[in-house]
């Protein structure tokens, strides 16, 4: 009976250590596999905040990046166009030594009456150079495209084209000018570097020193032109066709550079009319040839007024 019970003993002590074993390792295991997955799942969310801070980083410097790109590529995008420019300006004719270079250029456009003069340069296959204004409607917008896709030279006559605005102070004539150039290179993919003055560089009714205006272009990249031509059709009233083509044939007489004034205002009609004889009766002249104005082209400038304490 001892014996018996004893047995007993020892079976009941085994089957607890089997027990116990058995459920350390059922315990052991699932312990450690909540252990680790509650680590997993904080490791997770460090890695996803990790993550979300790598992202904010990116995003900030792509916005930096971005902003100074898009700085960067439009002045690169300028300094391209400028060289392409440089490469391919629109000649009418080559140039040889010896030639009477003719440069028609025309002021205060564009208008009705700047497309008239497109028809008859085109029919002519004579290049020109268009000081304008700025304008809005959309007859000027196409106006201002038809005139570079047409090859000719756009250069600029100020924005808004009021003596009292662009010459009140340095900083309103600049603010003009700026304005003038952005709007034109919007439309035409032309960045304009030719300027002339309203009045001229010799103007007398500027409150400001106009080399300083002078020297500021310069600085710009922009060089201005006056004339050494007057067809006339500046004066107010309207000047017969007949009188606008002696004054042109008599200003190119004795000189081998000529930078031609005429208008295609509104308000410039006998300047249309007068056109083609001018151009013919240039022509009649075997040296000459019409050019429109580059960079190659050696600015007519008058002589600047600095003016003084008193005139202000």
């Amino acid at each position: 009976m001892e014996e018996s019970a004893t047995r007993r003993k020892r079976i009941n002590r085994l089957k607890k250590m089997i027990l116990g074993g058995v459920m350390m390792a059922v315990l052991i295991p699932v312990t450690a596999s909540i252990i680790l997955s509650a680590r997993a799942h904080q490791l997770s969310d460090r890695i996803r905040q990790q993550e979300a801070v790598i992202q904010e980083l990116e995003d900030e410097n792509k916005n930096l990046a971005g902003a100074f790109l898009t700085e960067t590529i439009e002045e690169s995008e300028r300094e391209a166009l400028q060289e392409e420019q440089d490469a391919g300006t629109p000649a009418a004719g080559e140039e040889e030594e010896g030639q009477k270079k003719i440069y028609l250029t025309f002021d205060d456009g564009p208008s009705s009456n700047t497309d008239e003069i497109l028809d008859i340069l085109k029919a002519y296959d004579v290049k020109a150079t268009f000081f304008v204004v700025g304008k809005t409607d959309e007859a000027s917008k196409k106006a201002y495209r038809r005139i570079v896709e047409e090859g000719h030279t756009l250069g600029m006559h100020s924005y808004s084209h009021s003596y009292a605005d662009i010459y009140d102070s340095e900083e309103d004539f600049q603010t003009d000018m700026k304005k003038l150039q952005e709007y034109l290179y919007e439309l035409t993919g032309v960045w304009p570097r030719f300027y002339r003055f309203p009045g001229g560089s010799s103007n007398t009714v500027s409150n400001i020193d106009m080399q300083k205006l002078a020297d500021w272009l310069t600085d710009q990249g922009v060089t201005y032109f006056d004339w050494n031509v007057a067809s006339g059709d500046a004066v107010s009233r309207e000047l017969p066709a007949e009188t606008l083509l002696a004054n042109c044939l008599a200003g190119i007489r004795n000189q081998q550079s000529c930078v031609v004034l005429m208008h295609d205002a509104a308000n410039k009609d006998t300047t249309v009319e007068a056109l083609p004889e001018i151009i013919s009766e240039i022509r009649l002249q075997e040296d000459a040839v019409f050019l429109p104005i580059t960079d190659d082209t050696v600015p007519v400038q008058h002589t600047i007024k600095a003016q003084t304490e008193e005139s202000n």
